[in-house]
């Protein structure tokens, strides 16, 4: 009987267990399990369950003979089944079904990025945070923002003053790199460097560690002149201005998303090419400010012999990322520029810079998926400063005010402007926090407020009576709302010696868990002077 089944199934081609199926009906004899056939092409599948459901079907030929041995049943008509005694035997895995791949199994990323980020303002201590961090980091990377942000570090007792350098240049084992978001000045970063390299020898050798992304865009000086010239007009016209740093950002920028802006790539390659697109730039702001005074061929003999200089610092930017991402392990940090409420989106429009300057920057500004993206820091200070003009709802036009500003040497790093200080707002800060995401909190300056017998923190807003839930985007309605302030007992004395959390008097440990319970983001380190020293690591 056996040899005629199979005689069948290969003269006719017939599936093996249809056969078998209906000997089964029509003789009852000895059985053996076998797996339904997987459904043909097109017609319903059945559930998982149901097709590895097994059937019991009748063995041919006597026991033991050698058609069907008691051992296996097995390539019977290219299947293969179980054996008799229930040991499966080897399969090869079936056609259609998804087999594992090794492209397919997630990956975490090798190295992640780590993000210094100012809440508030701006000035709240990052190059400092920034030098702790990087002492022991591979790379520095700046993404966003130009020679308009200042950075003030103390090492050895010398102060150095950054503005396009990242703060991690003075550490001589690590790569600093200036991203594709940076705008940059080129005078203004060989003007820094030079005068960095008179005040100590931290700055010695720094374009052996310095990378530029070619696709960073450039700030020319007329850019810098049509800044000062907008600036002019908004105060004739509407009788205040935005209070920039006349720096050129906000032109610079301006050109990138015009699509008319000129790249460092540009620069380093055909220089016959760069001059005439250079030109044409020119004549473009010419047209539109009749008054600006551009000497074209003055800036170009400056710029050509910037060139040679700068050739050797160019590099890929998107690839350089790549490679330190994937590579073998390494600390990579990101020193945010300017500040949370100075995003260009996210900011007290208008009253911004022109850069995003919160976490998504990161990835835009450098080239860095969001996944690589690790730790993100947010830097506050112990009372909240702004530079300019706009909305400040805690602001202290006073006595209070007066002695921040004096004990906190409150004056803008690149322009010297007077800060305008007041009490920390800490809803200000927790919509930073809502932008940015915050793992820890590094509080500055808190030995500025050693001499207050009371301090007071901004825990509200109110607008008519009414409490607003969150931080408005309408600049006339920061402008009117009342802040509700928690008042907190002062320490009167000093705490620069403090190198603990338990060294710190009882009143400024609550002031810092005050902080931290408010917006359930722990506090990592806080400052308690201008040195590298005077800081203390919570955990």
């Amino acid at each position: 009987m056996c040899k005629i089944l199979l005689w069948i199934t290969s003269r006719y081609q017939t599936n093996v267990g249809a056969i078998l199926f209906i000997y089964y009906f029509t003789n009852g004899e000895e059985k053996v399990k076998l797996k339904e056939d997987v459904p043909k092409s097109g017609s319903r599948a059945l559930p998982v369950e149901d097709r590895t459901r097994q059937y019991d079907f009748p063995v041919c030929g006597k026991r033991g003979s050698s058609m069907a041995s008691e051992s296996s049943m097995a390539n019977i008509n290219g299947r293969e089944n179980t054996s008799l005694n229930g040991e499966p035997v080897v399969k090869r895995p079936r056609e259609g079904v998804p087999q594992e791949h090794p492209l397919r199994t997630p990956k975490e990323p090798q190295n992640k990025v780590t993000v210094v980020l100012g809440a508030q303002w701006g000035d709240e201590g990052k190059g400092k945070v920034v030098d702790l961090l990087a002492m022991d980091a591979d790379i520095v990377c700046r993404c966003q923002g130009g020679n308009n942000a200042g950075h003030t570090v103390v090492v050895d007792s010398v102060e150095y003053d950054f503005h396009l350098l990242p703060s991690g240049v003075l550490n001589k084992k690590a790569i600093s790199f200036i991203g594709n978001g940076v705008v940059i000045h080129l005078p203004g970063l060989f003007e820094e460097a030079e005068k960095n390299l008179r005040k100590g020898k931290g700055l010695q050798g720094w374009e052996e560690r310095l990378k530029i992304s070619d696709r960073a865009h450039i700030v020319f000086n007329f850019h810098q002149a049509v800044d000062g010239i907008q600036e002019q007009q908004r105060q004739q016209q509407e009788g205040k201005n935005l209070g920039t740093t006349k720096k050129g950002i906000g032109p610079a920028y301006s050109s990138k998303a015009a699509r008319n802006g000129l790249r460092v790539c540009d620069l380093v390659s055909d220089f016959k090419v760069f001059e005439e697109k250079f030109r044409m730039l020119a004549e473009h702001f010419r047209t539109m400010y009749p008054n600006l005074n551009v000497d074209i061929d003055s800036e170009l003999k400056q710029l050509k012999e910037y060139t040679e200089r700068l050739r050797p610092l160019v590099t890929d930017g998107v690839y350089f990322m790549h490679k330190a991402l994937t590579g073998p392990s390494k600390k990579i940090l990101v020193e945010g520029a300017n500040a949370a409420l100075l995003d260009i989106d996210f900011g007290t429009y208008p009253f911004v810079t022109s850069s995003n300057c919160t976490v998504g920057g990161v990835c835009t500004g450098l080239g860095v998926p969001p996944s690589y993206v690790g730790r993100v820091y947010g830097v506050v200070k112990a009372y909240t400063t702004r530079v300019g003009v706009g909305a400040f709802p805690t602001e202290q036009d006073n006595e209070t005010g007066n002695l921040l500003q004096s004990r906190g040497r409150e004056f803008g790093v690149t322009t010297g402007r007077r800060r305008r200080c007041g009490w920390l707002d800490l809803i200000l800060v927790r919509y930073a926090h809502m932008v940015n995401g915050f793992s820890a909190i590094a509080l500055t300056k808190l030995d500025i407020l050693d001499t207050l017998p009371e301090i007071k923190v901004a825990v509200a807003y109110k607008i008519n009576g009414q409490p607003l839930p969150s931080f408005p985007a309408n600049m006339d309605v920061l402008t009117q709302v009342k802040v509700e302030y928690e008042t907190l007992p002062g320490w009167c004395c000093s705490t620069e010696t403090a190198r603990s959390f338990e060294e710190l008097p009882v009143q400024a440990q609550n002031y810092i868990r005050f902080i931290e319970d408010f917006l359930q983001v722990p506090v990592k380190w806080v400052g308690v002077g201008k040195s590298r020293e005077s800081i203390i690591k919570l955990f």
